[in-house]
């Protein structure tokens, strides 16, 4: 089956990329092997990453592509491989994926949505950093080391209680 993906080339793309089982905590376990395969295929393809959060089972990322280049699947594809070739061969793995040379890390497909405007942008900021309390893990932003919104405060496009619930409604400060 094909599927189709928007392909505009240098744009601004959003990404859920989940572990195949979710209950592993494989991304934050080994979030330095996740950071070394982002950084090899960056130097090779590169893109630029807006926003992250890394949760312990899926990440979200907002990429702006360089002009001329939609190849996003090809970055992820890479990312995919470098990450799981570090990691011991310990997991199960279906007839279906071992017939395809695959490893059972991650869920074959991913969601991307190409970024419309700046409020979309916003939008999907916003939901990446605030994901973390959203699922639990830590009650402030803040809280969660694994996310861009560590680097959004220290540039003052954020405020260190920002998602908190008397500071979530006054937004984002933006101006990257």
């Amino acid at each position: 089956m094909q599927y189709r993906r928007s392909t505009q080339a240098g744009a601004c793309y959003f990404f859920t990329v989940n572990l195949a089982d979710r209950r592993q905590d494989l991304l934050v376990r080994h979030i330095d092997l996740l950071r070394a395969a982002f950084t090899k295929v960056k130097r090779r393809y590169p893109f630029h990453i807006d926003a992250a959060v890394v949760l312990p089972d899926h990440l979200h990322t907002l990429w702006t592509l360089p002009e001329g280049d939609a190849d996003f699947a090809k970055r992820w594809r890479l990312i995919k491989v470098a990450f799981s070739r570090e990691l011991p061969q310990d997991e199960q793995i279906s007839a279906s994926r071992r017939y395809k040379g695959e490893r059972g890390i991650w869920q074959r497909r991913y969601w991307e949505h190409l970024i419309r405007d700046e409020q979309d942008f916003r939008n999907h900021l916003d939901y990446i950093h605030f994901n973390p309390v959203k699922h639990g893990w830590v009650n402030r932003c803040t809280d969660w080391p694994y996310s861009s919104f560590h680097r959004y405060v220290a540039n003052g496009f954020l405020s260190e209680d920002w998602g908190v619930e008397e500071s979530f409604d006054q937004g984002l400060c933006f101006g990257e």
